[in-house]
């Protein structure tokens, strides 16, 4: 029989700073103050607390952090860092305009096939950075609003990276406590993915039917130089040998980081003309700084054993049905995702998962339907994901600049639009889950791509 946990005063501490913690994360847009202060403040006071209750310390802090998604963050936006300059980018965005010769569904599909191209290796906030500026200069030139392609790309980025290990910091994080490898993930999330990703094109379609039919009174005809041909033409080379290494990491036994950080070391020897300041410029430490913090207030709940407490409510309804507790942890994860930022609910969940299966309960599919829940989820609001954030931001900069008001993407036109794209994927990956759940619920050690599908 299962011992029942009670209650006590480091659980009790724990789960409160854990609380205010993550109400001063979710709620930065009112008080002003940057997530990642908010992170540093609950890893200190975790650390602090532990140490009198005796639950926690530096050391276990330090053990704690996932050095596997801090590392890979960091290298492969020092190889975004070096690629920017060279021109490559412009040169893409500027293409796809003057091949879709004026058709916007045409153009609005072309760009937000490149931005998930590059989500499935880089994270979502970093695609959406360098398209979001390219794309607001592209709608300008041909005079029609930018707020349809602004949109596009970030609910197309953040449902591609739901495919890859890579993709979003999410699947990063799940990957990395699991031992999830590359092609695991990618043999699992991928077809559910990219029928996520048609129905989200086909959402935008018919939403944004109207300004889609308008015909631009611009064009845009000019042709962009690359500024370091060269250099783009080398940082996709290492880009593509890091594609290969990422499927075989598992079987040579490397770490997702250890394939950045091989890939960036590359690169940098290779053109030898960039130097490490320039490379490491681009590089969101505040971002890495939340993840660290973020682990360290996690890892202090955990071996407090208020994660524990937690499970064990949720585990009656695990044992009783694995597949309707698969589909509810989806839905639930993307509301939540939605009405918060799906990272810290991520690392919440994960030790509950982790603790579960420490006690023996078969729950794979539930890991599957967390990356599927907080990946999708995402797209609901204008604070469901990072790269979200970024794209309101810059659509409220140009309304400023052009002191037009229309042009800004505000949190009602984002739940319109956003939100209806959120329930068709939802949905999609509901039936998946059904037809499939076989396949999502074989064991990790026994997983073939091979598995037979039915519920």
């Amino acid at each position: 029989m299962t011992e029942v946990l009670v209650m006590n005063d480091s659980m009790m501490i724990s789960g409160i700073i854990l609380t205010i913690t993550f109400i001063g994360i979710f709620t930065e847009t009112f008080h002003g103050f940057h997530r990642a202060k908010f992170a540093m403040m609950g890893a200190i006071l975790m650390i602090i607390a532990g140490q009198y209750y005796g639950f926690y310390d530096s050391k276990l802090a330090v053990h704690a952090i996932d050095w596997n998604v801090v590392f890979l963050l960091g290298c492969m936006m020092a190889i975004v860092s070096i690629m920017i300059p060279t021109g490559g980018f412009e040169a893409m965005a500027h293409y796809m305009a003057r091949v879709s010769k004026g058709r916007q569904f045409m153009l609005l599909t072309l760009l937000g096939s490149a931005v998930t191209g590059l989500s499935l290796l880089l994270d979502n906030v970093t695609t959406v950075v360098i398209f979001g500026p390219l794309i607001i200069l592209i709608a300008r030139a041909m005079k029609v609003t930018p707020i349809p392609f602004l949109l596009a790309a970030a609910l197309l980025s953040d449902t591609g990276g739901v495919a890859t290990l890579v993709g979003d910091p999410p699947n990063l994080m799940i990957g990395s406590a699991k031992g999830i490898d590359f092609n695991t993930f990618v043999i699992h999330m991928g077809g559910m993915t990219f029928a996520a990703w048609i129905v989200v094109l086909g959402v935008l379609r018919w939403l944004f039917r109207k300004e889609m039919a308008i015909v631009p009174e611009g064009s845009f005809d000019e042709k962009v130089e690359y500024k370091d041909r060269k250099l783009w033409n080398q940082s996709l080379l290492v880009l593509g040998l890091m594609v290969v290494l990422f499927t075989v990491h598992h079987s040579i036994g490397w770490e997702p980081w250890m394939v950045s950080a091989a890939g960036l070391t590359l690169l940098v020897f290779i053109a030898r003309r960039v130097e490490m300041d320039h490379a490491m410029e681009d590089v969101e430490i505040p971002l890495l700084i939340f993840f660290i913090s973020l682990f360290i207030v996690v890892g202090g709940v955990e071996h407090s054993g208020f994660l524990r407490y937690i499970g064990q409510f949720i585990l009656p309804y695990v044992k009783e049905d694995l597949f309707t507790a698969t589909i509810v942890l989806m839905w639930v994860a993307a509301v939540l995702s939605a009405a918060i930022d799906n990272i810290p609910f991520t690392a919440a969940m994960i030790p509950i998962l982790l603790g579960m299966e420490a006690q023996g309960i078969h729950v794979a599919p539930l890991w599957w339907a967390l990356a599927a829940g907080v990946g999708m989820g995402g797209n609901g609001t204008h604070i469901g994901s990072t790269a979200n954030v970024y794209i309101v931001t810059i659509s409220e900069r140009l309304a400023k600049r052009e002191n037009d008001p229309s042009l800004a993407i505000t949190p009602w036109i984002w739940f319109r639009y956003g939100s209806p794209a959120m329930v068709a994927t939802l949905i999609v990956c509901t039936i998946i889950f059904y037809f499939f759940f076989d396949f999502y619920n074989a064991p990790f050690d026994t997983i073939a791509p091979t598995a037979s599908p039915g519920h």
